[in-house]
């Protein structure tokens, strides 16, 4: 027979982590399924979050795993491949309005298949970086790409920023804050893709700006010495930051016809206040909504969405009881 639960949450990172410590302290029966992807994976601390400022995030994982386990909650490390909507079940709410929505099938990877009445889908993102030789195999040490997660680590070095587009702009500008000594290389992105605004902040910030396509990286000892270019020339630098490319992980939405919504950084679900998609009975939470949810956001995000469902379950079930009562 096929396994129930109150709650399937896809995705153990933060926002996955922490919906589940919410709703196996409210006595629903959840299960955990991991593919064991963190976006934060390659970084050697997380920083920000209150009271765990430069906690490993693998630690920080390993602790929020401990956590549920003690509510009973389940956790299994696996890719779920499919959900699929299951049978109807009809709400009427206090107010006498009826709503219709399903419960759904989980398949895994490994073959397992479970019913829940209800999702968390905290799949994240990946991200894609730039094609420049070496860059990927930096990424998270001294290739960077979020100044508030490590720009206190890295304050007052020589900064590199590599433009994936004129929006880049905005990623030199702010780095600035924690360096004085920042170099702009445009890359691939021509000078004249550039405003005049553009190029009056980035003056007034003490931004130098450097044309030329960036061929590679310099290092030495196994750290970041330099940026070679094209032409041959170097420039030292001892930090780069760049915008990778976010691909979300919404396939599972998509299949269940969650509706999208374009931003610059990807196609993202919409979700009210809670998370709660236009799928009855689905929420997201984490970097599953959104390109910039940090730990702490993500966090918030899974307790925000499991403390909605656990109310919309217990109404859910009253509604249903009183329904079976009849009239008064």
């Amino acid at each position: 027979m096929t396994e129930k639960y109150a709650v399937v949450v896809i995705g153990g990172g933060a926002a996955g982590l922490s919906a589940a410590l919410v709703l196996g302290r409210a006595r629903h029966r959840t299960l955990v399924i991991d593919a064991g992807e963190p976006r934060n994976a390659p970084a050697a601390h997380m920083q920000g979050y209150l009271s765990r400022d430069g906690m490993p995030p693998a630690e920080f994982l390993a602790a929020g795993r401990e956590e549920i386990a003690r509510y009973g909650v389940e956790l299994v490390r696996d890719r779920v491949v499919a959900v699929e909507k299951g049978e109807d079940f009809t709400v009427v709410s206090a107010g006498g309005a009826v709503e219709k929505g399903e419960d759904f099938t989980v398949v895994s990877a490994g073959g397992r298949s479970v019913r829940a009445r209800r999702l968390v889908v905290a799949t994240g993102l990946k991200d894609e970086l730039p094609a420049v030789p070496g860059l990927a195999e930096r990424f998270g040490r001294d290739v960077l790409h979020c100044p508030f997660c490590h720009g206190w680590e890295v304050r007052d070095q020589p900064f590199g920023v590599l433009a994936t587009s004129p929006a880049s702009v905005h990623q030199a500008l702010m780095v600035s804050q924690w360096s004085k000594d920042v170099r702009f290389f445009l890359h691939t992105v021509a000078e004249e893709e550039l405003s005049d605004e553009d190029l009056r902040r980035l003056a007034a910030a003490g931004v130098d700006v450097v044309p030329g396509e960036v061929a590679g990286l310099v290092t030495e000892n196994d750290r970041l010495t330099g940026i070679r270019l094209a032409d041959g020339t170097t420039h030292p630098r001892s930090v780069l930051f760049t915008a990778p490319r976010a691909v979300p992980r919404t396939g599972l939405l998509e299949r269940l016809g969650a509706e999208l919504h374009e931003t610059p950084f990807g196609a993202y679900p919409v979700v009210d206040a809670t998370g709660l998609t236009t799928v009855p009975g689905v929420w997201a939470a984490g970097n599953a909504i959104g390109f910039s949810e940090q730990v702490v956001h993500a966090a918030s995000g899974g307790y925000r969405a499991a403390s909605a469902i656990v109310g919309d379950l217990l109404m859910t079930d009253l509604d249903t009881a009183v329904r079976r009562q009849g009239p008064a």
